[in-house]
C-alpha cells in the first residue's frame, strides 16, 4: 500500500459535520472549548493509544499494522470538545480495557468535567464515531474493489491477447513443421524423382560421345587410305 498524506479531519468528518462542530464550538462558552481538568481532578494516565490494541486475526497480513494506524490516526482527528465518548474511550484503555473499575473511574473524571454526563450521552455519541470510521471504510473498501477489479480485468485482457498470441504461434509452428515435413520427403525422394530423367540423359550423352567417336574413327580411316593408298 503506498503511502499517502491523509487530511484525517476532512477524511473522516464530512463538510456537513465539520460545519456542525464548528457552529457547536462558536455557541459554547470558550473556557468549555478545550478538554481542561480541573487541578484537584484526578487524571488518568495519557497513553498513546498502541496498534495491537485492537486485535487481528489476520496477523500474517503485512499491511494491517499500517492501515490500522491509519484508522487509529484518523479516530484521533474525530475528538469533540469537552468531554464525551471519545474521553471515556481513551481513559478506559488507558486504565484497562477489561478491568470494570476503569470505566467507573472514567466516568466519574467525566462527570467532574461534565456534571450532566450520562451513560445514555456516551452510546449516544459513540454512534458519530462509528458513523464517521464506516463511512471511511466505505470510501476504502470501494476504492479497493474498484482498483481490484481493474487490475482482474487488466490481467484478464492480457491473459486473453496472450493466449490469442500464443495460439496464432503454435499454429504457425504446425505448418512450418508440417511444411519442413514436405520439404524431408522431397529431399528423401529427389533422388528417385529424376532418376529415369537421369539415366536417359547419361544415356543420351553416352550415345552423342559414342556417335562421335565412331564417325571419326570412320573418317580418319578413309584419310589413313587415301594417304597409303593413293
Amino acid at each position: 500500500m503506498s503511502k499517502e498524506s491523509f487530511n484525517w479531519k476532512s477524511l473522516f468528518v464530512n463538510d456537513e459535520a465539520n460545519s456542525k462542530i464548528n457552529q457547536e464550538k462558536s455557541s459554547k462558552p470558550a473556557e468549555n472549548n478545550a478538554f481542561t481538568a480541573p487541578v484537584e481532578t484526578k487524571k488518568f494516565p495519557e497513553e498513546k493509544m498502541a496498534t495491537n490494541t485492537m486485535s487481528s486475526d489476520n496477523s500474517s497480513n503485512p499491511f494491517v499494522n499500517e492501515i490500522l494506524g491509519v484508522y487509529e490516526k484518523g479516530f484521533e482527528s474525530l475528538n469533540l470538545s469537552d468531554f464525551d465518548f471519545f474521553e471515556m474511550y481513551k481513559s478506559v484503555v488507558a486504565v484497562g480495557i477489561t478491568n470494570p473499575q476503569s470505566y467507573q473511574m472514567a466516568f466519574t473524571m467525566g462527570k467532574s468535567i461534565k456534571p450532566d454526563l450520562t451513560k445514555e450521552f456516551l452510546i449516544e455519541k459513540s454512534k458519530f464515531y462509528i458513523d464517521e470510521i464506516n463511512k471511511v471504510h466505505v470510501k476504502y473498501d470501494t476504492t479497493g474493489n474498484a482498483k481490484r477489479q481493474d487490475l482482474s480485468n487488466l490481467v484478464h485482457n492480457e491473459k486473453e491477447s496472450l493466449t490469442v498470441s500464443i495460439a496464432d504461434l503454435e499454429n504457425r509452428i504446425a505448418q512450418m513443421q508440417q511444411e519442413l515435413q514436405q520439404k524431408k520427403l522431397l529431399l528423401v525422394n529427389i533422388d528417385s524423382k529424376n532418376e529415369n530423367e537421369l539415366r536417359e540423359l547419361q544415356l543420351k550423352i553416352d550415345a552423342n560421345n559414342f556417335a562421335k567417336q565412331k564417325i571419326l574413327d570412320s573418317i580418319n580411316l578413309v584419310i589413313s587410305g587415301i594417304n597409303q593408298y593413293l
